[in-house]
């Protein structure tokens, strides 16, 4: 009996190992990497010398890297907030509503889901073109139904520009949010639901307190990858706003000064720096690390509560 249990837990380190290495050699090593370069300057990706946290101190004290820093992180909390907004919210209630038997439900379904499956440049670039002021087709259409004093250069106004490109992003992952709510909505036993029927409850009445409160792992778990999909994107920001987070730093998120302060944007305002991008690096870590500990902290209570 021991010897087909050791034998087991052989076959099993056996088939984990190939992804383990793969997973450890690409995405845990240079991470560690990373932390370790931020305590050097580099030339290139070569560490050079040792200077302690002097890109922290840097980063954190001298401007224009201090105000950048804030300015990124208030952007990627808007993001974030936003983003939860449109692919969250949209796809809980669309989940809700064609879990209900509507007819064609696999259909809608599909449609939903079929543009995650595009790359982001392209969504990026092709909002681009129907966003631009001069031959783009969605102030063509504002000004075919008579909505022509809501034209304005939507990417090229601070206001507009962050949110819309957090809607874009929310319409193209949306499909993701519908998939797991529809599979936790699946997973509650129907008669819960028909019990709540005959006792004359009504459909937004179910949805509060029955479908909502019994799925909130999911919501957890969507959150929580929203918000570290958040605070480590980058391409959308850069196909729609460029690496300068324009207009005026207004879409700066940590992707995108990580990128300008690394590799530089051809003035002489940041030049290349891979230790300092390495110390923001660092500190989006922590960022990330901080949001998915206090989460797993307060679902850890919620679980002991219930």
């Amino acid at each position: 009996m021991k010897k087909n249990k050791i034998k087991f837990n052989w076959i099993i380190i056996f088939f984990l190992a190939p992804a383990f290495i793969i997973y450890t050699y690409f995405l845990i090593v240079p991470m560690f990497s990373s932390l370790r370069m931020s305590f050097y300057t580099a030339d290139l990706f070569k560490a050079t010398e040792f200077v302690g946290l002097a890109n922290f101190i840097k980063l954190f004290t001298t401007s224009p890297y201090n105000e950048r820093l804030l300015g990124a992180f208030l952007n990627n909390i808007k993001f974030f907030i936003f983003l939860c907004s449109t692919q969250n919210i949209i796809g809980l209630i669309l989940a809700i509503f064609l879990s209900r038997n509507i007819k064609g439900f696999g259909f809608f379904r599909s449609i939903f889901f079929l543009p995650t499956t595009m790359s982001i440049l392209v969504v990026g670039f092709l909002f681009q073109l129907i966003l631009n002021p001069i031959w783009g087709l969605f102030d063509k259409i504002l000004k075919f139904i008579g909505l022509e004093f809501l034209i304005r250069p939507w990417l090229g106004d601070p206001l507009t520009a962050l949110p819309l490109i957090s809607i874009i992003g929310g319409w193209q992952y949306v499909g993701l949010s519908l998939i797991l709510f529809t599979a936790a909505i699946s997973g509650i036993d129907k008669e819960i639901f028909e019990a709540a029927r005959v006792d004359g409850a009504s459909p937004v009445g179910i949805a509060r307190y029955i479908t909502i409160p019994l799925i909130k792992p999911v919501i957890g778990i969507l959150l929580i990858l929203t918000y570290i999909a958040n605070f480590t994107g980058f391409d959308l920001i850069y196909a729609m706003a460029t690496q300068l987070g324009a207009p005026n730093y207004s879409t700066d998120v940590f992707g995108t000064f990580f990128y300008r302060t690394t590799f530089g944007r051809g003035t002489g305002v940041f030049n290349p720096d891979v230790g300092l991008g390495s110390a923001i690096a660092s500190v989006m870590f922590v960022l990330v690390m901080i949001g998915v500990i206090l989460w797993i902290m307060f679902f850890r209570k919620k679980s002991e509560e219930a």
